[in-house]
């Protein structure tokens, strides 16, 4: 007999981290795997982020933090939030949290009954889905193409809302596909939005720096009439590399962020308060400092996309932002490779670890059965000796 809840037992398993997972083992073997599917930097913490780390622990912060973060770390998210988007935020509408993961489990616990539904711009990050349906709401995908850049539009947003809606979710940049809502489109979705006040978004930003246009990044709660009804997520760990370091953050309404303050309180009370201390360095200081690495990660980019142009059957965009390609591979759907049968994005990514040894992630984890994801926070040998190996098992 089964002992553990439908809730756990329905979850899904993270695809990301199950396919790492797998390369692990690949790598436990013997093999050498080319690891293209995690979405983390492999840059080092700046060392000045560190060294505030190191104070901290010098001056003995030790102690439970409160619940909702150090108020000299929320007045630095506050100086942010004005500096890098031009939203006001005071301390009772900003919460850090043990990650943006957490950051968004919360805002769905304390904004979702049951059968409330969801809208998830397709592709969408790996855990929205399950994040919501464990919450017992309801995903509502809308699909996009590679064509149009993977966003959706004011006529689909439309489209998809019904008496149940209650949320919209999506990132920009958006994980997986990189692609990055303008000004312009956002508030094509916000002319939608406004007519139905009692939508809110969640608006993910955590790869907010990680853009290639020289524009100004675009947060939905800066577009007219949005700002009360726009939960701002974001954190420190990719543009800062400080995945590990599990800090992220939002900018809500107060009686949206007092409802997750109050969740977190029951769940994992305060952030780390040594990582804490370090990230108040971080986002005090001028974003360009991290500006080496975006300019790399645009290098990578546009090396990983001229490599791809020379296989035949990926079909690519240009990516604004993140440090993902998210090709269209349906070209090798139904064809057999190696005495094994392609019949989906699963299998083809699979087919990619055990025969090139290159770990990408399905697309079906995303929303989009006709893609995968290649993260290209790798090194350029890495990225050249990846998509090598993959033009080498297709043919």
């Amino acid at each position: 007999m089964n002992q553990l809840s439908d809730r756990i037992t329905n979850m899904s398993t993270s695809a990301t981290l199950a396919m790492a997972a797998k390369a692990r083992e690949l790598r436990a073997e013997g093999k050498d795997i080319i690891g293209l599917s995690l979405g983390e930097p492999d840059f080092n913490t700046p060392d000045f982020i560190k060294n505030a780390a190191i104070e901290a622990i010098n001056q003995n912060y030790n102690g439970y933090s409160p619940v909702d973060g150090y108020v000299d770390l929320k007045e630095a998210v506050i100086t942010k939030f004005k500096r890098d988007n031009n939203l006001t935020y005071t301390l009772p509408q900003v919460v850090v949290s043990t990650g943006a993961k957490q950051s968004l489990y919360n805002v769905a616990q304390v904004m979702l009954n049951k059968g409330d539904e969801v809208i998830l711009p397709c592709p969408y990050w790996v855990s929205y889905s399950d994040i919501v349906k464990v919450a017992e709401g309801v995903p509502v995908e809308v699909k996009t193409s590679i064509d149009t850049d993977f966003k959706m539009t004011a006529s689909q947003l439309e489209a998809a809302i019904t008496p149940k809606t209650k949320m919209l979710w999506f990132s920009s940049p958006c994980n997986p596909s990189g692609s990055l809502y303008s000004k312009k489109e956002l508030e094509a979705l916000a002319s939608v939005l406004v007519k139905h006040p009692n939508i809110y978004v969640v608006s993910d930003e955590i790869y907010e720096h990680i853009n290639y246009t020289g524009k100004p990044h675009a947060s939905m709660a800066g577009v007219d009439g949005m700002f009360n009804n726009t939960i701002t997520v974001n954190g420190v760990s990719k543009a800062f590399a400080m995945t590990g370091w599990r800090v992220g953050f939002i900018g809500a309404p107060d009686w949206i962020a007092r409802a997750c303050n109050k969740m977190q309180g029951q769940v994992t009370s305060g952030t780390n308060c040594i990582a804490q201390r370090a990230v108040i360095t971080a986002l005090n200081a001028d974003p360009s400092v991290v500006n080496y690495m975006i300019d790399e990660f645009k290098v990578r980019r546009d090396m990983v996309l001229g490599l791809l142009d020379g296989i035949e059957g990926f079909k690519t965009n240009t990516p604004e932002g993140a440090f993902y390609v998210f090709p269209d591979v349906s070209f090798f759907f139904g064809k057999t490779l190696r005495g094994k049968t392609i019949n989906n994005a699963t299998d083809f990514s699979l087919y990619l670890l055990e025969e090139a040894l290159v770990a990408t992630v399905t697309g079906d984890a995303f929303g989009n059965p006709d893609c995968i994801r290649i993260s290209y926070a790798a090194s350029q040998d890495q990225i050249k000796e990846a998509v090598k190996r993959i033009k080498a098992a297709l043919v």
